[in-house]
C-alpha cells in the first residue's frame, strides 16, 4: 500500500460520484480532476456496473476501477456495486488480483446482484430468477480463491478443478454486499467485510449492523456503508429541484418515492441528516451529489466529510 492510503484515517470514510468528467474527459484534465478530488479531503470516489441498462448504458465497473486507480496512487475507488452474477468467478478473481498488485489498497469491492433492468441480466445468459444463487455461488468461489491457495469447486452453475489465483491481494480488498432485503443481510453476513445500504432509515440501519455484529469473528471492525443521493444547494427549493430532477430522469419514477431517503440542502443539512448514520455504525458514505456545477458537488462533498469527521 502507498504511504499515503498507509496514513489515511479509515474511521470514516467519505467518497463521491466518480463523473463522466472523472472518466471520460482527456487524459490530463482526468488527472488534474482525481488530484483535485483527493486535495479536497474526499477519500474515494465510487463507481457502478452495467452491461446493457436500459437503453444500452453502461460502463464496467472493475476497468473504471482501474483506470481511476492509475490516475492518482492516493485515490481510493469503491465498485457500488458489480454485477458479480452476469461474470465467471475465476476471471473477476484475476481482475480483482492484478488490480491489487498495481494498486493495492486502493479497492474496495461492492457486489450486487442487480435487477433493475432483468434483461440486462437475461441477455448475459443468466436466469434473472437465479441471480442471488448464483451470485452466493460466486462469491464463495472469490473467498476461496483471493486467499492465494488452489481450489477446486463443484457447485450449482461453476464446476472447476485446481483454480487458482497468484499473488494474492495484500492487502487484501473490502468486499462489501449491497442490498436492502433480507437475502442481502444475510449474504452480507456470510461472505461481506460490510453490508452497503441504500433506501433505508437509521433505524434499519441500526438493525442491520446489529444483525451483522455477531459474525465478525476476525476482529476486525466491519466496513457497512450507504449510498445515497443528495442535492446541494444553500436554498433548499434549489437544492430539492437539482436532487429532484437527476433522479427522475434516471429511476423514470417520481421524486416523492425516494425523498424521505434523499437528503437536499446546505452542507449542513446534508451532514445533519447522515449524522444518524454514522452513529449507527456506517463507516463508508458513496455520496452522489446534485448541485449546480460538478465543483460545488465536490466541495460540498469534502464539506459534509469534515462535519461527519468532527461531529
Amino acid at each position: 500500500m502507498t504511504a499515503a492510503l498507509e496514513n489515511q484515517d479509515d474511521s470514516l470514510l467519505v467518497g463521491t460520484l466518480a463523473s463522466p468528467e472523472l472518466l471520460c474527459s482527456p487524459h490530463a484534465q482526468r488527472v488534474a480532476f482525481a488530484q483535485a478530488i483527493v486535495e479536497a479531503g474526499i477519500d474515494h470516489v465510487f463507481v457502478a456496473d452495467h452491461v446493457s441498462f436500459h437503453v444500452g448504458a453502461g460502463m464496467d465497473g472493475l476497468v473504471n476501477a482501474a483506470t481511476l486507480t492509475a490516475l492518482d496512487p492516493r485515490l481510493r475507488v469503491c465498485v457500488g456495486v458489480y454485477l458479480l452474477a452476469l461474470r465467471h468467478p475465476v476471471t473477476v478473481a484475476r481482475q480483482l488480483a492484478t488490480i491489487s498488485e498495481a494498486a493495492p489498497g486502493q479497492l474496495i469491492f461492492g457486489v450486487g446482484i442487480g435487477g433493475d433492468d432483468p434483461n440486462e441480466v437475461a441477455m448475459c445468459g443468466v436466469d434473472p430468477r437465479s441471480r442471488g444463487r448464483r451470485t452466493n455461488e460466486c462469491l464463495e468461489v472469490l473467498r476461496g480463491l483471493l486467499g492465494g491457495e488452489p481450489l477446486d469447486h463443484h457447485g450449482e452453475f461453476f464446476d472447476f478443478e485446481r483454480a487458482w489465483i497468484v499473488p494474492p491481494p495484500d492487502p487484501a480488498i473490502p468486499i462489501l454486499i449491497g442490498g436492502r432485503s433480507g437475502a442481502a443481510v444475510e449474504r452480507a453476513g456470510r461472505y461481506g467485510d460490510g453490508w452497503l445500504g441504500t433506501w433505508v432509515s437509521p433505524r434499519r440501519f441500526a438493525k442491520v449492523v446489529e444483525q451483522l455484529a455477531p459474525g465478525q469473528a476476525d476482529g476486525k471492525p466491519p466496513l457497512h456503508g450507504l449510498q445515497i443521493w443528495v442535492g446541494i444547494d444553500d436554498d433548499r427549493d434549489k437544492a430539492r429541484e437539482y436532487l429532484a430532477l437527476g433522479m427522475e430522469d434516471f429511476y423514470k419514477t417520481p421524486f416523492a418515492a425516494f425523498e424521505k431517503y434523499s437528503p437536499y440542502g446546505s452542507p449542513d443539512d446534508v451532514a445533519a441528516f447522515l449524522r444518524p448514520y454514522r452513529d449507527a455504525g456506517c463507516r463508508l458514505f458513496n455520496i452522489m451529489p446534485l448541485a449546480g456545477s460538478e465543483a460545488t458537488g465536490i466541495e460540498a462533498v469534502a464539506e459534509i466529510r469534515r462535519l461527519l469527521r468532527e461531529g
